[in-house]
């Protein structure tokens, strides 16, 4: 008995160290560390969303991919600012906006959050885009608001990939163990898988995307969202797409592979013009790893839209 009670004993001090060592951020911590002169909070349907809104021009809204956060859209906002206002927002169970008081992460409930945010931000007509989780999620705005889109760029959208979560049914059980032990190992991870050259990766990068994931109730805010993902017809919302399109992906992607770009211009037909680029030895995570490549080939397109005769 004593054996065994010496074990238990030992086993709650490595629990509580894990525990401990494994702690929530507070979020006016992060906020102190990763907010900028820029960053502004703005309250909608009772979630306090943080967004930066930045240059002044012709609008353009973007949305980052999962487990990402708005900081990493700055080589875009650094490429586009001096003739566009650029638009970007922490999404629920992310960066500084964090978890969502209705436990909604639904895609249904992303859209009507995102909507409100651009409405209350006065913006009528404007570009929106998105990389992974952000592309599925700006495909949905254009498809819903046709009248508001005036140009529609996906970098490496997940938006097929997302029907294989649908049908595995979601984040497995044990996946919740993340809510009490997440080591900085497990984004570290996850990023170089992302990039097409892992030695990219920055230690700065790992830092923040591991702080942002400790933030108080991100981890459960997260996999929830996981959880609640539903696909639905995703082939039927891209053919309704009527916005010109620009589709970027990086040749190198394991989480959304190349061949899939195939099947998105197949199912972009009834958009007005497309223009796609391919990135060699770019991964998933292409706005991380190739931010001023891509970004300057957005700049070009949006240049280019706006000295055509249709705009």
């Amino acid at each position: 008995m004593k054996v065994l009670a010496a074990i238990l004993a030992l086993a709650v001090a490595a629990l509580a160290t894990a525990l401990w060592a494994y702690r929530d951020i507070p979020a006016a911590t992060l906020e102190a560390r990763y907010t900028s002169p820029a960053s502004k909070f703005i309250h909608i349907d009772g979630v306090r969303i943080h967004y930066r809104d930045q240059g002044s021009g012709p609008a353009v809204v973007l949305i980052h991919g999962n487990f990402s956060s708005l900081i990493d859209w700055d080589p875009w906002v650094a490429a586009l600012e001096d003739h566009y206002r650029v638009v970007r927002f922490d999404l629920t169970s992310h960066g500084l906006t964090g978890p969502d008081p209705t436990g909604d992460y639904s895609q249904e409930r992303t859209l009507a959050l995102t909507a409100r945010l651009i409405d209350a931000l006065g913006l009528r007509r404007f570009s929106i885009g998105g990389t992974s989780l952000g592309g599925t999620v700006a495909i949905h705005y254009a498809a819903a608001h046709p009248e508001r889109v005036t140009g529609l760029i996906l970098l490496n959208p997940g938006t097929l990939e997302g029907r294989e979560m649908t049908r595995q049914g979601g984040v497995p059980k044990a996946a919740y163990l993340l809510e009490y032990i997440l080591p900085r190992a497990l984004p570290a991870a996850m990023l170089r898988s992302g990039f097409g050259d892992p030695s990219k990766v920055s230690d700065g990068l790992i830092d923040r995307w591991y702080d942002l994931w400790m933030r108080e109730g991100q981890r459960q805010a997260q996999l929830d969202r996981l959880s609640q993902y539903r696909a639905g017809d995703v082939e039927a919302v891209i053919r309704s797409i009527r916005a010109p399109v620009l589709l970027l992906w990086g040749e190198a992607d394991s989480t959304a592979p190349i061949r899939q770009a195939q099947q998105f211009l197949q199912l972009l037909g009834n958009a007005p013009a497309v223009k796609f680029i391919e990135y060699p030895g770019v991964g998933h995570m292409a706005v991380e790893e190739a931010g001023e490549a891509t970004g300057r080939d957005v700049r070009a397109w949006l240049d280019a839209r706006a000295s055509s005769p249709g705009g």
